[in-house]
């Protein structure tokens, strides 16, 4: 699996704790892409660094619906055969 590294400019008065910053910006894009349709949820929940679980617990916190596909089945099956 190849990744793209991107830097992002954050001011420093945004109130996020420094030591938690990329953790919550990962989560959040991982979030709002997965919302808008552009990751399938295995790609969402490893940008954001979680468990499946986790993953499907805090889309359920935020109340983002599930979409689950044969795209997102076909995802699962890969990663499952990695394992």
């Amino acid at each position: 699996m190849s990744f793209v590294e991107v830097r992002v400019k954050i001011p420093v008065e945004v109130r996020i704790p420094e030591e938690d910053l990329e953790r919550v910006v990962r989560v959040e894009l991982a979030l709002r892409l997965y919302e808008k349709g552009f990751v399938s949820l295995g790609q969402a929940r490893r940008i954001a660094g979680l468990s499946k679980r986790d993953f499907l617990e805090l889309l359920a916190r935020e109340r983002i619906p599930i979409h689950y596909d044969e795209k997102d089945l076909e995802e699962d099956v890969k990663v499952l055969r990695e394992l």
